[in-house]
């Protein structure tokens, strides 16, 4: 009876140790930047999301949890001005692509970091975009220096898994040239406190 005590005592520390152990970085919006990239068969597009909010939970080095929010409504087309880029910029808010008007956020849940080689982690958990939920894996780096953790991934998101199937060869025959290839980048830096 005594040793079954004395065990539970010892797992009861071991978790409040851990608990102290783990430090929570809260994400500078103003400092942090999530860039897209879309291309097709006859070229690019490239813009910019605002991260609204986010956390990242460190726990000895490794990363154990973490919750970013994007804005959706503050896309922005960068590569090309004036009239062609308000009609891309409104047909990537439309239902067409990522419905702003109904879904004015996504997010991003970190589920599970490992260690990997030369500073980065092979990082999994799960894309929310137009209220669809998937499971995502992703490498980052991520560097600790004093309360500041920066965070720098490409992450590549298949849009069609998501319902955003407008200009897919895989759903949608004859389109020639004005294919849109499935897959999109997103290039993220994240700078976060403690």
């Amino acid at each position: 009876m005594l040793k079954k005590i004395s065990t539970v005592a010892a797992i009861a520390v071991a978790l409040v140790a851990s608990n102290v152990s783990a430090q929570t970085f809260k994400a500078d919006a103003s400092k942090s930047s999530v860039e897209w990239l879309a291309k097709k068969i006859t070229g690019q597009h490239s813009g910019d999301v605002k991260l609204a909010s986010g956390s990242l939970v460190l726990d000895k080095g490794a990363v154990k949890s973490g919750v970013f929010e994007i804005d959706m409504t503050g896309i922005r087309v960068l590569d090309i001005t004036g009239e062609y880029a308000d009609k891309l910029l409104g047909h990537l808010k439309s239902d067409d692509f990522f419905s702003t008007e109904k879904f004015k956020t996504a997010t991003l849940v970190i589920t599970d970091g490992k260690k990997a080689a030369n500073g980065t982690y092979d990082l999994k958990g799960n894309l929310t975009i137009k209220g669809i939920t998937k499971p995502i894996a992703f490498p980052a780096t991520i560097t600790t220096v004093g309360n500041v953790t920066t965070a720098t991934s490409a992450i590549t998101v298949d849009r069609t898994v998501y319902d955003i199937k407008y200009g897919s060869a895989s759903f949608f025959d004859s389109l020639g040239d004005k294919a849109i290839d499935n897959n999109f980048l997103l290039t993220v830096k994240l700078v976060a406190t403690k």
